[in-house]
């Protein structure tokens, strides 16, 4: 793993979008096209806006979600769809593919099977996750499954997970936010030839300690990233508080 400290988000955004994009350009010269996977949240928003600045030939491009609640209405501005429409597809051309996670609960496993079948054809060549405030990925709380191999499972999300969406704004209580998301998992993220981090903020602190000090385990799902075959982990001076001293406090 690659650990770079930038001293603004804006600098994060930007070096790991010129990052990503790179290699996103490197698979379609290699194969015609690219598959990535996108996370969403605020962590987000500035690596989005600065790949949308990059050469990149999206008209190549399969764009798959990281995860998505269960039972939101489709139309729901707290959707990873929404999201990802506001800060990256509405500032570029068209892509090759964009596969949007259906959030409708009666559609649940037929939504989950297909997106498996899909998968299985989509070798992933990037993938722009984060870092939980409880060290998830994706909606992988602790404790992670490390051990399936289905590209996309239903999760059950933690409490923690579930008040940092309030601590973000995309819900205005605890009561609101969904209690179910399918999530890729673990495995299938690892999968991916590059994963690229954005990481900021003082709130990610303790959980960047997590995933660069804590023995890998399905208790710190984010440390599986030391395991992955290319990660670069991009973080600002607040994220990065803790990194030259394990001086996290329980």
């Amino acid at each position: 793993m690659r650990v770079t400290i930038c001293d603004t988000r804006k600098e994060l955004g930007r070096l790991a979008a010129q990052e990503g994009a790179s290699y996103i350009a490197q698979a379609i010269e290699e194969r015609g096209e690219a598959n990535v996977v996108f996370v969403t949240g605020k962590s987000q928003v500035e690596t989005l806006l600065q790949l949308a600045r990059q050469n990149v030939k999206w008209e190549c491009v399969n764009v798959f979600h990281l995860d998505e609640f269960v039972g939101l209405p489709a139309d729901s501005l707290s959707t990873s769809r929404y999201f990802l429409g506001e800060f990256l597809l509405g500032h570029i051309g068209k892509v090759k593919s964009y596969t949007p996670i259906d959030t409708s609960k009666a559609k649940l496993e037929k939504t989950v099977k297909d997106l498996n079948a899909l998968m299985k054809n989509h070798r992933l060549d990037v993938a722009f996750i984060c870092i939980g405030e409880n060290g998830h990925l994706a909606f992988n709380d602790p404790p992670a499954d490390f051990d399936t191999r289905d590209p996309y499972i239903v999760v059950d999300l933690e409490k923690r997970s579930r008040r940092q969406q309030v601590s973000e704004g995309w819900f205005g209580n605890l009561d609101d936010v969904p209690t179910k998301a399918i999530t890729m998992s673990v495995s299938e993220i690892m999968s991916a030839r590059h994963i690229i981090v954005s990481c900021p903020d003082q709130r990610k602190a303790k959980a960047v300690a997590g995933c660069l000090f804590d023995d890998v385990s399905v208790l710190s799902p984010s440390s599986a990233l030391r395991m992955a075959y290319d990660c670069s982990l991009y973080l600002d001076r607040l994220s990065s508080a803790l990194v030259f001293s394990d001086g996290r406090k329980y």
